[in-house]
């Protein structure tokens, strides 16, 4: 029972960062959006994430039902890449302050030795360049995401809609041009939405660690920002597996009861992770549930047609 009140804080913690994400959503599309419509989009992204491999990511289903909520497909894939460009924003920012935290403190474990520290340098310049890419296709040069769909869809097999999504590409580069001329403010406000979000997603495994035993705070928040960062890249559904393994290498030497590695490691995943599937679940479901109505209907006004022409 004592425990009770860090894990309570761990679950509103994490219900903030879907509550931010979505309010990032909102803000990026200007309103447009409303506010469940956010929530839905944010949760259904989690769930996206959560069941395809960390390296796909949920974006593209973010994408589809954020045009489900009456976006333009291309818009709606400016604003979520936009909102993954600010994540890579904030990664440029994180990553020195690992390096700076690296000379004080052993931000990455001594005990993954030379080779697991050089693959986590390896990650983390993979991210910066990866955030690079996005940032010159978003904000210098928007015509270049519009000659790789050109090119995409000179695949055989997506040939068929290539004008249509010669459409959504230009869409895509309008908007694109859009965001180029934001202010400094609507930039600053959108990448603090981001920072918040990803500052909770780093405090739930601190909080659960704290709520069953003392640990060297700053540490832990270290290594949270290094673990998270590193899980990134892990190519299994959710990380599932890969993650675990992360939170027992980066946090185990910090807890000096090693029979709560694994206790934490479950309660962590069950806020984060199953929470996620379980609420993401539900917004997908509203989605697919939405299209089978759509599609129902638009049977029925067929089937209508033939017989007022009758």
């Amino acid at each position: 029972l004592k425990r009770m009140p860090g894990l309570v804080l761990a679950v509103v913690v994490t219900l903030l960062r879907a509550g931010f994400v979505a309010a990032k959503i909102r803000f990026l599309a200007e309103g447009a959006l409303s506010w469940i419509a956010s929530l839905r989009i944010a949760l259904t992204w989690d769930f996206a994430s959560a069941v395809t491999p960390s390296t796909v990511g949920g974006a593209p289903v973010a994408t589809y039902a954020m045009s489900r909520e009456g976006i333009k497909l291309g818009k709606s894939t400016a604003i979520i890449l936009y909102g993954v460009l600010l994540d890579q924003f904030w990664y440029a920012v994180a990553v020195p302050i690992l390096l700076i935290g690296s000379i004080w403190l052993d931000v990455i474990p001594p005990e993954i030795g030379f080779i697991g520290s050089f693959t986590m340098m390896l990650i983390y310049a993979s991210l910066l360049l990866y955030g690079a890419v996005l940032a010159y296709g978003l904000l210098v040069n928007p015509a270049f995401f519009k000659r790789l769909v050109h090119l995409l869809f000179k695949i055989p097999v997506l040939r068929k809609y290539r004008r249509r999504a010669a459409d959504e590409a230009q869409t895509l580069e309008a908007y694109s041009h859009e965001l180029k001329q934001k202010s400094a403010g609507f930039i600053f406000k959108a990448f603090s939405l981001s920072t918040m979000a990803w500052l909770a997603r780093i405090a739930v495994p601190v909080i659960v660690i704290l709520s069953l035993l003392p640990a060297d705070e700053v540490m832990l928040v270290f290594r949270s920002l290094a673990m998270n960062l590193a899980s990134l890249v892990i190519p299994t559904p959710g990380g599932s597996g890969g993650v675990e393994g992360l939170f027992a290498i980066f946090f185990g030497p910090l807890i000096e009861r090693t029979a709560f590695i694994g206790l934490a490691v479950f309660l962590w995943r069950v806020i984060t992770y199953y929470s996620s599937i379980g609420l993401g679940a539900i917004a997908t479901t509203w989605y697919v549930n939405n299209k089978i109505e759509e599609i129902s209907s638009r049977s029925e006004e067929m089937e209508e047609v033939p017989e007022m022409e009758h």
